[in-house]
């Protein structure tokens, strides 16, 4: 199947052929040109350009001025050392599979899919603990696993995300008995804005973990993955149509618990909801049933339908009807869908179309809650709903997604730390709701704004968080500040130590974050922005992108810095730390200065550098 609109082009990642030797076909400004002199060139430093970069959703869209794929991490760090002494900002991004801005930018944009090797199996003789390098998928890290006999314990909806992308932004499944992906992970090791190679785990850098283990990109590079996989096993796995009320009458009951792994997915106008639920079994494979929209026919039916749904909204209670019909059967448990598969296969679904997606992690105790007022809201019974936005006029796409997890301290962690900026329920089960809206052929649904203003409102009331990686816009960065109390304090005070500068951050954490974006020399002075590095978005168009893009927004930004009279384009602490990449010696740049002590930056501390420096000989 397409993953995102089947219209839509296929952009060409670089309409200039890759050099043959270091930059021969990309025109590099003076500056870089200069500072690139001053490096090894037996290091490789090859950049696109005229890149177009998107999400998977096709939602944004962007032109850095130099696209990165280094294949080692002697080029990463060669990367990262130009991009400090000529004042770049530096963005990563795996499959994109964010449907917002936070991978968007205008400067320098790395992908990691050639830094994707497994690197070690059974680490310390422990069976299933491998390490490798974080540009590998999901995917291929299971095939990988595979191969000895292991896989993850636990997956999101899919895998074709980079395991750094996943970690990075919080990706769980839907079960009671996992928290997060991240907690199968016992170490990272980050490339920082010092070019600095610095390793973390709960023993070893605990705050810089704590930190990485869900950064939003914004501390540094992770380029190596520990984690604790476990032996393979199959999934049992069967769904069925229910009614609404039978589904929230079992809420506290069993509904949860029966097996291991549960989904719902809520179909609002039909009032009914499908189970699905899946246990690990000996049993040998068996393929699912047929499917209506598994199939090619179905597919395009129903993308046809939602395409239509944009003109004539109102169609979209029979478009549920019609197309949940003939996928799960027209009367709750009339029809069941089973299969046996490998837990690699098992625990993902297909997304089917490119689409908005907006979910909010709260107490599963508030669940019945949170979906009968929505269910009101929807069905346009606004004094149940008690939500301060009207619904007249809107209609929505189904299904809502309904998952859980649990990252309580009686849950297993291998990580044996809880991330700073983890959004789930601390304390008890946490369900996750996602108000998922199709972009039929790249074009938004009319509904979207005051549907997800209304979504966000009700998640906000009944004591929500957003997930990081989605499409949420009504909560301030003041908001979420208050959502995560001093975890948000601190996890702002390790980025500021790892990246000072703000060589890692964007619009989007501008946005997001409550960062202190100003800084005073005195009391005299003018205040000037803290991160010099940092990108802020000038505009975002749909023009510039041609025809055939749907509704996607072409974005572009400019530094933080460019807005100051003061031109801080040269770093003369780096002279040391260039010499070294240009001589191969293996010492290790100054870290940058910080108002921090020296006990709590010990992840900062000159031993610590570079691991992967390559020796003569």
């Amino acid at each position: 199947m397409d993953w995102a609109a089947s219209n839509l082009p296929h952009t060409k990642p670089n309409t200039s052929p890759l050099s043959s030797g270091p930059t021969a076909n990309v025109h590099l400004d003076a500056k870089l040109q200069r500072e690139l002199a001053r490096l090894d060139d037996g290091v490789p430093f090859n950049p696109k350009a005229r890149y177009l970069h998107h999400t998977w959703a096709q939602t944004f869209f962007s032109r850095p001025e130099l696209y990165f794929q280094p294949s080692t991490v002697p080029e990463l760090q060669k990367i990262v050392t130009l991009a400090r002494r000529c004042r770049k900002r530096l963005c990563v991004t795996g499959f994109g599979h964010s449907p917002s801005d936070l991978t968007c930018t205008s400067s320098w944009l790395i992908n990691l899919d050639n830094l994707s090797q497994v690197l070690e199996m059974d680490v310390d003789n422990t069976p299933g603990l491998v390490r490798f390098q974080a540009g590998r998928s999901l995917h291929n890290l299971n095939l990988a696993l595979a191969e000895h006999g292991y896989t993850l314990p636990n997956l999101g909806s899919i895998d074709v995300q980079s395991v750094a992308g996943v970690i990075s932004t919080g990706t769980h499944g839907s079960s009671l008995r996992h928290g997060l992906v991240s907690e199968s992970i016992t170490s990272l090791t980050i490339l920082l804005s010092n070019s600095q190679l610095v390793t973390c785990s709960a023993t070893k850098n605990p705050q810089l973990f704590r930190a990485g283990l869900l950064s939003l990109g914004s501390l540094g590079i992770i380029v190596e993955i520990t984690l604790q996989a476990v032996p393979d096993f199959n999934v049992s796995w069967s769904q069925s149509l229910q009614s609404l009320s039978s589904v929230l009458e079992s809420w506290d009951k069993d509904l949860w618990t029966q097996k291991e792994f549960t989904r719902v997915w809520w179909l609002p106008y039909l009032h009914r909801a499908v189970v699905w639920r899946g246990y690990k079994t000996d049993s040998p494979p068996r393929p699912p049933n047929t499917s209506f929209y598994g199939g090619s026919f179905g597919y395009y039916v129903y993308h046809n339908l939602l395409y239509l749904s944009n003109m004539f909204p109102r169609i979209l209670p029979w478009i549920e009807w019609f197309v949940f019909g003939m996928q799960y059967g027209f009367k709750p448990g009339t029809f069941v869908t089973s299969a046996v598969q490998p837990a690699r296969e098992g625990l993902l679904m297909d997304c089917l179309y490119s689409q908005f997606v907006n979910e909010w992690a709260l107490p599963l105790s508030k669940g019945r809650e949170a979906i009968t007022r929505l269910s009101a809201w929807i069905n346009h019974d606004e004094e149940t709903a008690r939500i301060p936005v009207s619904s007249k006029g809107i209609w929505v796409h189904c299904p809502i997604e309904v998952r859980v997890t649990h990252t309580s301290p009686h849950v297993p962690n291998a990580s044996k730390v809880r991330p700073y900026l983890d959004p789930t329920v601390p304390d008890g089960p946490t369900l996750y709701l996602n108000a998922t809206l199709y972009r039929p052929y790249g074009r938004d649904p009319p509904c979207h704004e005051r549907y997800y203003e209304a979504f966000e409102y009700l998640m906000h009331e009944l004591g929500g968080r957003p997930h990081w990686a989605k499409n949420f816009a009504y909560a301030s960065s003041e908001q979420i500040g208050a959502m995560y109390g001093q975890d948000m304090v601190e996890f702002l005070k390790v980025r500021d130590e790892s990246d000072p500068d703000g060589m890692f951050l964007g619009e989007w954490h501008k946005r997001t974050l409550p960062l202190n974006i100003t800084s005073k020399q005195g009391q005299d002075v003018k205040a000037r922005p803290k991160y010099r590095l940092m990108e802020e978005e000038v505009r975002r168009s749909k023009k510039g992108l041609g025809w055939g893009f749907g509704d996607g927004l072409l974005w572009e930004g400019r530094r933080v810095g460019d807005l100051t009279t003061e031109d801080d384009d040269s770093d003369e602490d780096d002279s040391s730390s260039d010499e070294n990449l240009k001589t191969g010696r293996n010492d290790t740049p100054s870290p940058p200065a910080t108002t921090t002590s020296e006990e709590s930056f010990d992840y900062m501390a000159k031993g610590e550098a570079s691991v992967y420096a390559e020796k003569e000989g």
